[in-house]
């Protein structure tokens, strides 16, 4: 049951007080498990379908020479349709496959590891003769690597080893598939101010989305633009919500993020949270 207790108030309400540093300092000896759900909704035609999808995660981070390896494993993984149950491939390899990510030395994606494994394993697991187009897709290695570093811009890109002042903006561009078409946008974090959390210290950031690029883009938005790729943005895009980041340790606190849009007559809706459930020493 959802809680009805608002959370504490930001530290930092007003513009003008001194900035807020977020380093990139993960705790390398714990381990962070993170409980992640992405609810889908679409209405078409009069109909609504909902999809959820659950998942744990084990995070863990180590020095390598000019940088970090992030190691990321899955312990638990299922997907609802209606609420009932639903039982996929995708949730195997994912339980079986441990994803390992170099980053640079200031947390900047560098690459993808290990990104042709989910696939190996895919191809072991499945039953002789079955097609596995769509999932041979979905887990080629090109596929984790755009998404995994399209995920990692998405929560921190621009976020790290610099001074951020209360009403600051930082972007990324972000993207979910759809039947219908991908629905691409601009997601944009405003620093809000700080909130003590059971992990210290903590970055808030408020989340929206921007349909377009604005006329006056600044130099920043316009080079994460163009370093996406300069993609169509898909028109009516709005989204909410709000990122909490630990500031002694790096440690990922809570997101929230709703996204809403309309794709060839269909009305989507991307609700997804994810929240620290313990930090524990590394085994």
């Amino acid at each position: 049951m959802a809680s009805c207790t608002k959370p504490p108030p930001s530290r930092l309400p007003e513009a003008g007080l001194p900035p807020v540093r977020l380093d990139f300092r993960p705790p390398a000896d714990r381990s962070i498990t993170e409980r992640a759900q992405t609810v889908r909704t679409v209405e078409r035609g009069g109909e609504r379908k909902t999809e959820t999808v659950e998942m744990t995660t084990v995070t863990r981070f180590a020095p390598v020479e000019s940088g970090w390896q992030l190691t990321q494993t899955v312990s638990r993984a299922g997907m609802s349709q209606e609420g009932a149950p639903v039982r996929t491939q995708v949730d195997e390899v994912f339980t079986r496959v441990a994803l390992q990510v170099q980053l640079a030395a200031d947390g900047a994606f560098v690459k993808v590891s290990n990104p042709g494994e989910a696939l190996k394993v895919l191809r072991t697991a499945a039953p002789a003769g079955q097609g596995l187009g769509a999932l041979e897709a979905f887990l080629s290695p090109e596929a984790v690597e755009e998404r995994t570093r399209r995920e990692w811009e998405a929560k921190f890109g621009g976020l790290f080893q610099r001074n951020l002042t209360v009403g600051q903006h930082t972007w990324a561009v972000d993207r979910f598939p759809t039947p219908e078409g991908e629905i691409v946008y601009l997601l944009e974090r405003t620093v809000t101010g700080t909130r003590l959390t059971d992990q210290g210290d903590a970055l808030v950031l408020s989340l929206r989305c921007l349909e377009a690029l604005p006329e006056e883009a600044s130099a920043e938005l316009q080079e994460v633009y163009q370093g996406a790729g300069a993609p169509p943005l898909t028109p009516g895009v709005t989204c909410e919500g709000e990122q909490v980041v630990a500031r002694g340790h790096f440690v990922p606190v809570s997101r929230t993020l709703t996204v809403r849009a309309q794709v060839a007559g269909a009305a989507w809706t991307l609700a997804a949270q994810t929240k620290l459930e313990m930090l524990e020493e590394a085994r």
